[in-house]
């Protein structure tokens, strides 16, 4: 089993772990195609293209300038301990040990706007690039053009490489999207975690991203890799909701 998250956009650099085993993107040079074409807008048309503030806009300016095409230690991150959003504020994997990072990086894949695909120990510089960004491309309108074959290609080739053909789908549907699953050669289980509010079950964003987070910490914790031990997850008061699942939901409910 496969479980997909979608990156932050909050990052986190002042702390590095030079300890810490590391990779490099296997998209890197697609990774430079869109460095080489955002470095082409100014500030003020960053902040149109990727609809942030002007403030924001210039630090995303010079990222672009100082990113470099070779990574290491010393001007990158493993993107897993680089995110600092809700999501794995949830999966909290500073303090995994070494045997569960091995693990995640076997069995857990972040999708990023500018590098596609990472493993959790491959290396990442400072950048802020959603998947939905309309990027004009040499291979259309968006990311979504320029990714999708890429990446439909690489979890094909990730899947045929595993016993359980088994997509877990933890990513919003912003990022999942840029995945083509009719051509996918394996199943697709996407949980869904809900709150009760007023008489009803809702997904609220900022709960359901931390519970994300929550679960791929689970899955990496206990090795699970098939679905009827996903629905065993409980973290923080969430219980596997029969009624409201079907064969490729998961619903977990509190």
């Amino acid at each position: 089993m496969i479980a997909i998250l979608s990156p932050a956009k909050t990052l986190n650099f002042e702390q590095r772990y030079t300890d810490t085993e590391y990779t490099r993107p296997v998209f890197k040079k697609k990774a430079l195609e869109i460095i080489e074409l955002l470095r082409e807008y100014s500030p003020l048309e960053l902040s149109g293209l990727m609809k942030i503030n002007d403030q924001l806009a210039e630090v995303n300016f010079f990222r672009h300038l100082q990113w470099k095409e070779e990574h290491d230690i010393e001007n990158s991150k493993q993107a897993l301990l680089a995110y600092h959003g809700a999501v794995y504020q949830g999966l909290n994997a500073q303090s995994f040990k070494r045997n569960q990072l091995e693990y995640a990086q076997k069995h857990l894949r972040i999708l990023s706007g500018l590098y596609g695909v990472l493993r959790p120990l491959d290396l990442v510089q400072p950048y802020r690039l959603e998947m939905g960004t309309k990027l004009k491309n040499s291979r259309g309108k968006d990311l979504y053009v320029f990714w999708k074959e890429a990446i439909t290609s690489y979890f094909n080739d990730e899947l045929n490489n595993l016993d359980n053909k088994l997509l877990l789908n933890l990513a919003s549907n912003e990022y999942s999207s840029v995945i083509d699953f009719r051509k996918l050669n394996g199943e697709v289980i996407t949980p869904v975690f809900k709150e009760y509010k007023q008489g009803t079950y809702k997904n609220v964003t900022i709960y359901a991203k931390r519970a994300r987070g929550l679960m791929a910490r689970f899955i990496i914790e206990n090795k699970i890799d098939e679905v009827e031990k996903l629905k065993e997850f409980e973290e923080e008061g969430y219980e596997f909701n029969k009624a409201l699942s079907s064969s490729n939901e998961l619903v977990f409910t509190r």
